[in-house]
């Protein structure tokens, strides 16, 4: 029985990722000039290397090592604790209460230089919740870095080295739009701690969009070798150019059984570019409806001969959508050209949009076709958040809430309301996350008395109460829980 994806990291050991391949032995030129794929033909072609693209490619992937180090309060040492000084050495780190020391949680993985001013992109998770991060480039030189993005809907983040000189390589980008299944494809990094390895395969599929690692669920296939440590390295083509970041394996051991997963370089390029332009954050186009997969029934019924597109299904007031002329029931076939089949493939074609001009949908109306011109933007922020972290006894203790808006329901990835509070997020083990509060829920009500912003939460959460009733709107189905105080 197959697992479901397991990010790459490792936690608490040592980590790397992967890429590499060679390319002229694979191409031919027609008569045309234009570039032909083909097989080996001859025994000197099989026993051609892939080398020199591995020594290309390799000086660009490197170690990231981020942590994140919780200061322990210095204490008044005892007599005992001054003669074990003395005579043993200092204490061990964050040894019993009261103990001067630190606490550090600890990830590795890997990472590949994208600009020679020192940007390194690598997986959100591996960075995820620390505080410091050290590169450690192929030629075992270390440096520190900042963080200086975090994508968690993409599983991407960016960190720029501090004073990289001038010594550094960089990736060229590749065109993940022009992979097909069959490729030659290859991985180098630090499994297991072992140290740089490289690894050969093929693409073995595209599109993947099962695999749940991130909302943008788009993926490179591969059976190059990917093992734990490699989260954030690169998957390259035969030029030696970057066209994935390794991101998760399925696996029943934990280790490689062939089938590993790469978020395409188009997507990865659209988050460093955010970087270079100076953001913390990617904002992405707001359509503002929501769509669903086209079952088979669905299909026969609208004359299909197989399943495709996304169905419209519903509509949000004075959206880019609605003043588009989108209408539920509409099929949207394709993005600028690009065929779609599932709302994950759509979602990853919107994405890539941007967040100024305009796209087209090839649409099926009833038994027409037509084409929606859309116009690309942020979705806006129609009030404050208001963002309130509740630290009072309550079933919220521990959840951030947030007044609800477009931008917030585009975050979110939900369908909220004009008006109401949203979950953001919920800390874990917090009592907000034991009652079962998730983020992207919205109060509707507390012991009966109607939630529509922050504020009101703030003034009901104050009162010390015995018993509260709470109202929540998840997936549009209201949920009504009674708590202890």
């Amino acid at each position: 029985m197959i697992r479901s994806p397991v990010p790459l990291a490792l936690a608490g050991a040592v980590a790397l990722v992967l890429s590499a391949a060679p390319a002229s032995a694979q191409m031919m030129k027609t008569p045309e000039g234009a570039p032909t794929k083909a097989a080996p033909l001859t025994r000197s072609e099989v026993q051609l290397s892939f080398a020199p693209v591995v020594k290309r490619a390799a000086p660009s992937v490197v170690n990231v090592y981020a942590s994140h180090v919780d200061k322990r309060p210095q204490a008044r040492a005892s007599a005992m604790d001054e003669f074990m000084r003395r005579f043993f050495g200092e204490p061990g780190r964050g040894r019993g209460p009261g103990m001067p020391g630190e606490r550090a949680q600890r990830s590795l993985g890997s990472g590949v230089i994208v600009d020679d001013s020192g940007l390194v992109i690598t997986n959100n998770h591996v960075i995820d919740n620390m505080n410091e991060v050290r590169i450690a480039l192929a030629d075992r030189r270390e440096f520190e870095a900042t963080i200086v993005l975090r994508d968690p809907r993409t599983d991407l983040a960016v960190v720029k080295i501090k004073n990289p000189g001038n010594a550094l390589v960089s990736m060229p980008f590749g065109d993940s739009e022009t992979l097909e299944v069959g490729d030659f494809v290859m991985a180098i990094g630090n499994p297991f701690g072992v140290g740089q390895t490289v690894t050969q395969g093929i693409v073995s599929a595209l599109a993947r969009t099962q695999v749940g690692s991130s909302d943008y669920q788009f993926f490179i296939q591969t059976d190059a070798a990917i093992n734990p440590g490699n989260s954030g390295g690169a998957l390259v083509d035969l030029q030696g150019r970057l066209v994935g970041i390794n991101t998760a394996i399925y696996s029943q051991s934990g280790g490689s059984h062939g089938i590993g997963f790469a978020i395409p370089a188009g997507m990865v390029k659209a988050v460093v570019e955010t970087a270079k332009g100076g953001a913390s954050t990617v904002r992405r186009p707001w359509l503002g409806a929501r769509v669903q997969s086209v079952t088979t029934d669905i299909a026969e019924s609208m004359g299909l001969d197989r399943p495709t597109g996304v169905l419209v299904a519903s509509l949000q007031p004075k959206s880019p959508a609605e003043e588009a002329g989108l209408k539920r029931g509409d099929l949207i076939l394709s993005v600028d050209g690009q065929n779609v089949d599932d709302p994950e493939a759509f979602g990853y074609r919107f994405a890539l949009k941007g967040t100024s001009g305009e796209t087209k949908f090839g649409v099926l109306r009833g038994t027409g076709r037509t084409v929606v011109t859309v116009k690309l933007g942020q979705a806006p922020e129609t009030r404050p958040r208001d963002a309130l972290k509740v630290r009072t006894r309550s079933p919220f203790l521990g959840a951030t809430l947030v007044n609800t808006s477009p931008a917030v329901a585009e975050e979110l990835q939900v369908d909220l309301p004009g008006e109401g509070v949203a979950v953001q997020s919920v800390d874990d083990g917090s009592f907000a996350s034991r009652a079962g509060l998730q983020k992207g829920d919205l109060i509707v009500a507390i012991n009966g008395v109607p939630i529509a912003s922050t504020k009101d939460l703030d003034r009901v959460t104050r009162n010390t109460l015995n018993m509260w009733e709470v109202s929540i709107n998840r997936g549009g189905e209201v949920l009504t829980s009674v708590f202890g105080g």
